[in-house]
């Protein structure tokens, strides 16, 4: 059913020169931006001249995701792009720090997040940047621009629809009516033995990516963070309902989607509730990408890359 499609889909799921440092302990060139803040680091790389982008991962995932985008963007003769990786602390090898959870009950991960970012682009100048979020990065790519239309020039999200809640209960459900499920996810997740936990996610981030080849990066990520903050962004996922809010955008806004991974799901009941999800964000083109999982970029980087280039280059 829909439900346990997406619910498995959720598992994962730059300033000017003179503001970036290099960090001593990263790989050469690799970038962070002299930005402070408990709840991200933002790696930068590119022309320090060029556009701004910023790429946003999902849930337990590091910027490597975006590292062949990234390459992309940056070979392109004639366009210079300054790209803005935001790796969220907690998830892959990072420290929790901000996003650390301390008791009993879950704190918010992914709001403070896209309040962190909207504050890193006015405190480093950046001039209506383009924002490309997946997974739980397109859920924090929306808050971003329906809470701060003026900093986003434009916004692309990556298989995520805005209220995740909606698959856990019958027509109708409600953020709140949601909560105790979340909760109980929550209670879960978060107290699971850690080898237990890891075997659950290894099996729903198998199902995510259809390219053998690129699971075991996306399963060290997984592997590499912190439980309890994974366990918490994705109960804050499913109790946060982003439509009413979806009128606040601006920025033209292109969604990218694959067909929910069940086979009793068809291309065009997945259509049709992306239809429904984004009815109310005005002028958004919605465009499914087939023979791929929930990670694009990696099941169909041309096909992802060729989307991103002509979003990016439209008026």
């Amino acid at each position: 059913m829909i439900r346990a499609a997406v619910i498995a889909a959720v598992m994962l799921a730059a300033a000017p020169a003179a503001v970036l440092a290099q960090d001593a302990a990263a790989a050469p060139g690799h970038r962070h931006a002299d930005f402070a803040s408990d709840r991200i680091h933002v790696r930068v790389d590119g022309d320090m001249d060029g556009r701004d982008i910023i790429l946003i991962p999902g849930l337990s995932s590091s910027p490597e995701i975006w590292q062949e985008t990234v390459d992309h963007l940056t070979a392109q003769d004639g366009v210079g792009w300054r790209v803005h990786r935001i790796h969220v602390q907690g998830f892959a090898g990072a420290p929790a720090e901000g996003n650390a959870q301390t008791g009993d009950a879950p704190g918010l991960v992914a709001a403070p997040v896209a309040e962190e970012i909207a504050r890193y682009i006015r405190e480093t100048h950046l001039s209506r940047p383009a924002v490309v979020g997946h997974s739980m990065g397109g859920t924090i790519g929306l808050m971003l621009a329906a809470r701060h239309p003026d900093l986003v020039g434009r916004l692309m999200v990556v298989d995520m629809i805005p209220f995740m809640g909606a698959m856990f209960g019958p027509p109708g459900t409600t953020a709140e009516g949601v909560a105790p499920v979340a909760d109980r996810i929550w209670a879960a997740q978060a107290n699971s033995p850690r080898e237990a936990y890891v075997a659950q996610a290894t099996a729903a981030i198998t199902g995510m990516i259809n390219t053998e080849s690129r699971r075991e990066e996306a399963l060290e990520d997984m592997r590499t963070s912190d439980q309890k903050v994974s366990a918490a962004a994705y109960r804050e996922l499913v109790t946060t309902d982003l439509r009413p809010e979806l009128s606040n955008i601006t920025a033209p806004t292109e969604v990218l989607y694959v067909k929910f991974n069940d086979p009793r799901m068809t291309p065009q009941i997945t259509d049709a509730i992306y239809q429904a999800s984004y009815a109310d964000l005005r002028g958004a083109t919605l465009k499914r990408i087939d023979d791929s999982a929930h990670f694009i970029m990696f099941d169909q980087p041309r096909a992802f890359q060729d989307e991103l280039d002509a979003f990016l280059s439209a008026e």
